[in-house]
C-alpha cells in the first residue's frame, strides 16, 4: 500500500501545465503499483470507435484493434456494469453479475483473449457529470490487490485526470460538459415527467394528476420542445442525463 504516493499525485494534477507532464507522472505511479496498462476515455456509444475518444492510454500491442474489430464494447462486462456503478470496481467481479446473461459465453471468451494479451485483471472507475456517465479510467495488467482506501484514491484520481486531460486536449467539449443546464420546467411538467419515467401512459398520468389526456399530452409536447427531444423515449433519456430525474 502506498497511500502517500496517490495523495501526492492527486494534489499535483492541477499544478501540472501540460498533458505530457500529467501522463508521465501518472504512468510512474502505475508502474510503482505494478499496473501495466491503462486507459482514460470518454464514454463511447455502441457505434463509436473508443480510440477516437481516448484521452490517454497504454495497451498491449494489437489489443485495441481486436477489441474494436470484434465489437467487444457491446458485450464487455466491465463496460456494461459501468452503467450502473457509482464507484470503481474490479474487472473479474463483473462476469459474476452477468452469469445469466445470454452473452455470457462471449464475455468469457473476451476475458480469456484479454488474458492472452496480458490483461489478467484490473479495475475500472466511472466518471459522472450532470449528463450521466461521461467516461472512465481503467487500470490493469498483472493482478494487483487494492485496499478500500486505495480504491477511493484511484476513484478521485480518475475524476481529476478525466477533467484535466479533457480540458487540455479538447477545451470546447470540456466547456460543453461542465456548462450549466438551463431547462425551466413548471411543477406540473416535472410531475408528468417523473410519472413518464416510471413507465406510465398518458391515460395513467391523467388519472393520477386528475387532468385530461389532452392536458397531459400538452405538457409532454412542451417538455419535448424544451429538451429538443425526438420522442418521449428520448425525453426520459435526456432527463436522466441532465439530472432532471433520478
Amino acid at each position: 500500500m502506498n497511500v502517500a504516493l496517490l495523495v501526492n499525485f492527486l494534489g499535483l494534477i492541477d499544478e501540472m501545465k501540460t498533458r505530457g507532464e500529467i501522463v508521465k507522472e501518472f504512468e510512474r505511479v502505475l508502474d510503482l503499483y505494478g499496473f501495466d496498462y491503462y486507459g482514460i476515455v470518454r464514454q463511447p456509444k455502441p457505434n463509436e470507435d473508443p480510440l477516437s475518444l481516448l484521452l490517454a492510454g497504454r495497451w498491449p500491442e494489437g489489443w485495441p484493434q481486436i477489441y474494436i474489430k470484434k465489437k467487444y464494447v457491446i458485450i464487455d462486462p466491465t463496460i456494461r456494469y459501468l452503467g450502473h456503478a457509482q464507484r470503481g470496481f474490479r474487472w473479474r467481479d463483473t462476469v459474476v453479475a452477468f452469469r445469466s446473461d445470454p452473452h455470457r459465453k462471449r464475455m468469457e471468451r473476451m476475458m480469456i483473449e484479454a488474458r492472452g494479451h496480458g490483461l489478467h485483471d484490473g479495475y475500472i472507475f466511472p466518471v459522472h457529470g450532470r449528463r450521466g456517465l461521461l467516461g472512465n479510467m481503467t487500470i490493469g495488467g498483472r493482478v494487483v490487490d487494492l485496499a478500500p482506501v486505495e480504491m477511493n484514491l484511484f476513484d478521485a484520481i480518475a475524476k481529476k485526470m478525466f477533467w484535466r486531460l479533457l480540458e487540455l486536449t479538447d477545451p470546447a467539449v470540456s466547456e460543453e460538459l461542465i456548462s450549466s443546464v438551463e431547462v425551466q420546467m413548471t411543477r406540473r411538467e416535472m410531475e408528468a415527467l417523473n410519472y413518464l419515467a416510471d413507465g406510465m401512459t398518458s391515460n395513467e398520468i391523467s388519472k393520477v394528476l386528475n387532468i385530461s389526456n389532452h392536458t397531459v399530452d400538452w405538457y409532454m409536447n412542451g417538455i419535448q420542445e424544451k429538451l429538443k427531444a425526438k420522442n418521449r423515449h428520448h425525453v426520459v433519456a435526456l432527463s436522466f442525463r441532465l439530472g432532471l430525474i433520478s
